[in-house]
């Protein structure tokens, strides 16, 4: 399952303005993967949502603070819940 994630400031990916991020459910061995990368916690993180959207980290961090929290609220969502988050399943 997927999650949209509507960016409040697009970013460009490639040359093509992205209004829509789609992150995935997480599973273990991403999770896996996360603690053994380098980095500090944030660049694990970054790194970490890279991946549950099949973005490269560069476009992670060119995310305005206000969507970036939005994908961390995403990944909190579902942790937290049995039910698909806040936003549009695709």
């Amino acid at each position: 399952m997927r999650t949209d994630i509507t960016l409040d400031y697009p970013i460009e990916i490639d040359g093509v303005e992205v209004k829509v991020l789609k992150m995935r459910r997480p599973k273990v061995r991403d999770m896996i993967a996360s603690d053994k990368s380098r980095g500090g916690n944030e660049e694990k993180e970054v790194r970490f949502f890279a991946n549950l959207c099949e973005v490269t980290e560069k476009d992670i961090e060119g995310l305005d603070l206000a969507d970036y929290k939005k994908l961390q609220d995403t990944f909190n969502d579902f942790l937290l819940s049995k039910n698909a988050p806040a936003g549009k399943p695709s």
